[in-house]
């Protein structure tokens, strides 16, 4: 997987990422920690409603600056972008009003929905090579992965020699250092855009693309599969862990990080994975597993065995959640790239990045409210469900004999 390393362009775009992503793994903690100082008890329901912000900024967003930002140079995208983002996590430490950290807040998830759609387009131009593609998409989704488990423990460490102020500080050198490495690339040349489209045919003009390929159409489905197990996974995980089983918050950390490992374990085997199998039957693999893994949650929450079989059953059911939901989430990429051309690529990334977080507005709610007015049982038995009817959608959106290879795709 590391050989991929070796092309200098990737590399560099690459590091860009990571740093990008140290930064707000950074960011993360130390706004839970604002959230806290400024709104004590409260904090839950701030955090809670940045949330909210951050999906609305992704799914609405996101497709309109695309459409706004085709015609600019990629270089100057990203690095407006970082610099956006930069300058807000400056910004952050000094509000006093929560309202405040709202407005912030949106602007620095919409600078991101502009980066990473616009930064994942760019990268089948730079690994032209299918065997380096996948391998660069493996490394990235271990990069996420890793920075999920990384940046909580390297915020902890910063934080016994240093209040958490500090923290915004190391969130804007990894901004300055992602932009410092994109504006020092030199990146492929793209197609210009027709310039002769309209701006509402442009901003809808990745979801049109999604909804008139069967590939793709699959994939709309897939997502809700992922965002099913992820949602319940991110939402509930404390609440189990603290509530139900008596853990600590380290018991909680554990649990998270066997989703993780999960999602590890695949993105690592990916590369060779897909060289003995088909992209649809990765997929569709984790597709399976998925509801599975949550009737399996479904039932341990339930029946509430002892605490021991109880840890078992809920680590290895997060277990397999993150490799279930990696299976479909790696090899996406590779649909966005070989069911669209170069002139409709930002778009059609843009539009699943988009679409992917809408899911959650619904699978976040589900494992939420519905955890806490019906029991957590009857929101893991929801989740199911979701997850096996959208499974069961993508299969009949996506052809068995819809293999994702090249195809020639009409420009327009």
């Amino acid at each position: 997987m590391l050989e991929v390393l070796g092309h200098q362009m990737f590399r560099r775009l690459f590091t860009a990422q990571v740093v990008a992503l140290a930064g707000t793994g950074l960011l993360t903690v130390a706004l839970g920690l604002l959230a806290y100082d400024r709104a004590g008890a409260e904090a839950g329901a701030v955090l809670g409603t940045a949330l909210a912000i951050k999906m609305v900024a992704y799914v609405a967003v996101a497709p309109v600056v695309a459409a706004v930002t085709d015609r600019l140079p990629r270089r100057a995208v990203l690095v407006t972008a970082d610099i956006v983002r930069a300058a807000v996590a400056l910004g952050l430490p000094l509000v006093d009003q929560v309202w405040q950290i709202y407005v912030l807040i949106f602007v620095l998830q919409a600078a991101s929905a502009t980066f990473t759609p616009a930064f994942q387009s760019i990268i089948p131009s730079v690994l032209p090579a299918e065997r380096d593609y996948s391998r660069a998409l493996s490394l990235s989704r271990l990069a996420y992965d890793l920075e999920a488990v990384l940046s909580p423990l390297l915020a902890a460490v910063a934080l016994t020699v240093m209040g958490y102020h500090w923290l915004f500080l190391g969130t804007v050198a990894g901004f300055f250092a992602s932009a410092l490495l994109v504006v020092t690339t030199a990146l492929p040349l793209l197609p210009a855009p027709d310039r002769s489209v309209p701006l509402t045919a442009r901003i809808v003009a990745g979801a049109r693309v999604m909804g008139s390929r069967p590939v793709l159409r699959g994939l709309l489905a897939l997502n809700l599969v992922v965002a099913a197990g992820t949602g319940l996974v991110l939402v509930n995980t404390v609440v189990y862990v603290r509530d139900l089983l008596g853990g600590s918050d380290t018991g909680v950390a554990i649990a998270l990080s066997c989703f993780g490992g999960g999602s590890m374990l695949v993105a690592l085997a990916m590369p060779r994975l897909l060289t003995t199998a088909s992209d649809r039957t990765v997929m569709f693999t984790g597709a399976a597993v998925v509801p599975a893994a949550l009737a399996v949650a479904t039932v341990l929450l339930a029946v509430e065995p002892g605490p021991t079989v109880s840890w078992f059953v809920l680590a290895l059911a997060w277990l397999t959640l993150g490799a279930a939901t990696s299976l479909i989430n790696t090899p996406t990429a590779r649909l966005l790239r070989y069911r669209s051309d170069e002139r409709e690529r930002a778009a059609v990334f843009t539009a699943q990045f988009s679409l992917s977080h809408a899911c959650f507005l619904l699978t976040y709610p589900i494992a939420g409210w519905v955890g806490v007015q019906a029991g957590h049982a009857i929101a893991a038995a929801v989740s199911t469900v979701v997850a096996t009817l959208a499974a069961i959608t993508a299969a009949r959106l996506w052809p068995a004999d819809e293999q994702v290879a090249p195809i020639p795709v009409a420009v327009g």
